[in-house]
């Protein structure tokens, strides 16, 4: 049991230096895209994000495949976060030669395939452990919102002494997350080891996971949304410098992280749909909230109510495909939730970002705020239909 609790700690860190790593660089990304040889606009900052969340989409459920077919994760995640710091160093670089910035999106893309294998294997790592699908979804949930706050508060301060400087820093933390990683026991099941294709054709056969996926996809919209828009409408609207955009998505951030593991444990005892439905009900309408606030410290406020309710919907929802995935289909279920959160990202930059710039910023948080309702309205009943089998399935593990 003690060694579980270790290795949930390890692999939680991890997760949270994969997410630090990569908000480190969304404050000051109008001056890091600029130094880069873009815009520094909407436009720019977006076309920077989906890069690297197009290699997300296009690789996530890869790298869970393999693992499940290798029945080995901890050299991949190894190869990912060290392949991702590569990324990062090579792009501080391109000032320097000259490069134009379609060289800094291609190694955006190449970033992205390597980054999202750490941060998809280590989620899966700690799906492998006992003591609850949601306790262990939980643990990945506050790891990623503590990573987004910390890297949101420090990577704007980083951007406003150097629009570089995120970016080393960034490499550092993922070099960090690699050595940690190999401190964790490699838990992947190895008894049920399949071949790589027939782990994606099993996974494509359960329709039941479009479920979740889907609720995967507009919550991870909604933090695309507020990682690029959220900051150019803080920078716009109220004058804000990246330092204090940082500060206010960490609002967002903090209650999100803290509130994670004790909701994930809470959905292991009471079910998946209350906190699933219900959350995704409450998180859409505290959206709209923050467009609707007329000056900034509403608006802020707000922010933090969006990160109470956002709290409750990620982890029941993570906790979700975990049980509805096999052991030896999990690294390829959890990546393919990963592949329609990064697509749901994309959403959030691409979807947020032009209804922002065509229409304006409020109907744009019209938008995604609705969408979080809309999502739980459609999905209500299938989500109340998986809900008693799995509370079913939770209670006898728990004796």
């Amino acid at each position: 049991m003690e060694v579980t609790r270790r290795d949930r700690l390890a692999l939680a860190l991890a997760v949270w230096g994969v997410l630090v790593s990569q908000v480190f660089l969304y404050p000051g990304v109008a001056d890091l895209v600029t130094a880069l040889g873009g815009e520094g606009d909407l436009t720019g900052g977006m076309l920077f994000l989906v890069a690297e969340f197009a290699a997300f989409v296009a690789f996530a459920s890869l790298w869970g495949a393999l693992s499940d077919t290798l029945g080995r994760r901890t050299p991949l995640i190894v190869a990912g976060a060290l392949g991702g710091a590569a990324s990062y160093l090579t792009l501080a670089t391109l000032p320097s030669l000259g490069a134009p910035f379609v060289v800094a999106l291609g190694v955006r893309l190449v970033g992205g395939a390597m980054t999202i294998g750490a941060f998809s294997l280590a989620i899966t790592m700690l799906a492998d452990l006992t003591g609850g699908n949601g306790r262990n979804m939980g643990a990945a949930g506050i790891a990623i919102g503590l990573g987004a706050a910390l890297g949101s508060v420090v990577g704007g301060r980083l951007s406003t002494f150097d629009p570089l400087a995120p970016l080393y820093a960034a490499a550092a933390v993922l070099v960090a997350v690699a050595i940690l990683v190999t401190t964790v026991t490699d838990r992947a099941p190895d008894t049920t080891r399949v071949k790589f294709g027939t782990i994606l054709r099993r996974l494509a056969a359960k329709p039941v996971f479009g479920i979740p996926f889907a609720f995967g996809f507009i919550d991870r919209m909604t933090a695309g949304f507020f990682s690029l828009v959220g900051v150019f409408y803080f920078r716009q609207e109220f004058g804000v410098d990246a330092a204090l955009a940082g500060g206010i998505l960490a609002l967002f951030f903090v209650p999100f992280a803290l509130l994670q593991y004790p909701m994930g444990a809470l959905s292991d005892r009471i079910g998946r749909f209350i906190p699933v439905v219900g959350g995704s009900v409450l998180f859409g309408l505290s959206i709209v909230g923050v467009g609707v606030a007329p000056t900034l410290l509403p608006a802020a406020a707000a922010m933090l109510v969006v990160g109470v309710f956002g709290a409750m919907v990620a982890p029941a929802t993570m906790a979700l495909v975990t049980d509805l995935a096999e052991p030896g289909e999990r690294g390829a279920a959890l990546g393919g939730f990963n592949v329609f959160g990064s697509l749901g990202f994309l959403a959030g930059f691409i979807i947020g970002g032009s209804v922002a710039e065509v229409v304006g910023y409020f109907e744009s948080f019209l938008v995604v705020g609705l969408a979080e309702v809309a999502i739980a309205l459609v999905a209500f009943r299938a989500v109340r239909r998986l809900d008693p089998e799995q509370s079913a399935q939770t209670l006898s593990s728990a004796d």
